[in-house]
């Protein structure tokens, strides 16, 4: 699978504008987490910032989509890495705030 297949793939798991708005929400609580730790020099906390996101993309799935988050299924079932998640992630903010998705 390309990683254009995968990001469709991917989107397809986030159809609800709820849980895109969750996931926005948690990438911007991840980006003031990383000012605050950048901020008050306490570096090994950068550690955690890809976690910060979760609570809120898992609320967004399990409440709105009402799906499970792609990073709970199978790996191998389903090509899905944590990594190619995240940058989806960063990709589907982009694209929400250059207007490309809705």
């Amino acid at each position: 699978m390309t990683f254009k297949e995968h990001y469709q793939y991917y989107l397809y798991f986030q159809q609800n504008k709820w849980c895109r708005r969750m996931h926005i929400l948690g990438q911007f609580a991840t980006i003031v987490y990383v000012v605050g730790v950048i901020t008050t020099q306490m570096w090994w906390f950068l550690l955690l910032a890809p976690f910060v996101i979760y609570p809120f993309a898992w609320t967004g799935h399990i409440v709105f989509e009402k799906n499970k988050p792609l990073a709970w299924k199978g790996i191998e079932d389903y090509g899905v890495t944590t990594l190619k998640a995240k940058v989806c992630d960063w990709i589907m903010l982009k694209d929400m705030l250059t207007g490309k998705l809705k």
